[in-house]
């Protein structure tokens, strides 16, 4: 998402590079949406994969999402014609003949989850599609959604400071034996150890209208990364490092999405591998940053209406 406009400009060579640095490096899942950049990202990662073995990859792409010529969110459409259409829309802009997991960015609240799941279901029966996958969805969602068809993983926001699915999300897709792909990580930047507070973001930067980069609580969120910061120099590693290391504590069913855009961010990011957490050490996390610590919501007050997850 990053590389395509959502976070301010991004240098197109650098983009490419970078990921074929991430899978020179054994990185093997690449996500996408069809709405990143109104079908940009799609085509970089289809220019990128000219020079991969596509066979190595599992490539997930996220549709649904339905923009505006000046660059907004005006809906998710989940009916299944239109499912069908934007799945060939994706295909042709990634030069691929099937995406090995397909999922609604969003569930559309005026199309019941077994209708979109099932026009899914539809393209893996016709080899489009390798497996079905769910993004921010319920956990009454999840299992509805299962009972149509087996579901791989579910995308959700998952991080220090992004907890919401521990109550009942998480357990569902466990019971369901269903894995997390958690995305925000490191909350948009918040929690990376490298954002300041005199960093001015352009307009079209997601950031510059997300509540936790707000005025009133950018002081507050930023506390709570000094705090992981400390614990982090103690282990010798950066502030990212130790936020993407507790997400990898979570379980083997949690898979972290790390929207590395440049070589350097990526390094980074890969080094948390090396950095396995004691459960006292993750005591000590959780103490630092403590589950709704965080001030203000993840998305505005409109992004927040689109999750069905929150409900």
């Amino acid at each position: 998402m990053g590389m395509s406009g959502m976070y301010g400009p991004a240098d197109r060579a650098e983009s490419i590079a970078t990921i074929h640095a991430a899978v020179d490096a054994g990185i093997d899942f690449l996500d996408t949406g069809d709405f990143y950049g109104m079908g940009h990202n799609e085509l970089l990662i289809g220019e990128a994969l000219k020079e991969l073995d596509r066979d190595r990859l599992t490539i997930s792409v996220k549709f649904g999402g339905m923009r505006d010529p000046g660059g907004g969110i005006v809906g998710y459409d989940g009916r299944p014609g239109a499912v069908k259409n934007f799945l060939s829309y994706t295909l042709t802009r990634l030069g691929l003949d099937h995406i090995d997991v397909y999922r609604p960015a969003r569930v559309d609240p005026q199309v019941p989850i077994e209708e979109t799941v099932g026009a899914i279901a539809e393209m893996v029966e016709a080899g489009y599609v390798r497996q079905v996958g769910l993004s921010e969805a319920s956990a009454d969602t999840v299992r509805r959604a299962a009972a149509v068809h087996p579901i791989a993983d579910l995308q959700i926001e998952y991080s220090l400071v992004s907890r919401g699915i521990e109550d009942a999300i998480l357990p569902a897709c466990r019971e369901l034996g269903i894995g997390i792909t958690a995305y925000g990580v490191l909350s948009r930047g918040l929690l990376s150890g490298h954002w300041r507070r005199e960093r001015e973001l352009p307009p079209n930067d997601f950031r510059a209208h997300a509540p936790r980069f707000s005025e009133e609580n950018l002081d507050r969120n930023l506390a709570l990364a000094d705090s992981l910061r400390e614990l982090a120099d103690e282990r010798g590693a950066t502030t990212a490092q130790l936020a993407i290391a507790w997400v990898l504590a979570r379980g083997d069913d949690i898979m972290p999405l790390i929207g590395s855009r440049t070589r350097g961010q990526l390094e980074e990011s890969l080094a948390a591998l090396d950095v396995e957490l004691s459960d006292d050490e993750v005591a000590r996390i959780e103490a630092a940053v403590p589950a709704d610590a965080a001030a203000g919501e993840r998305y505005n007050a409109q992004g927040m209406q689109t999750l069905d997850s929150e409900r």
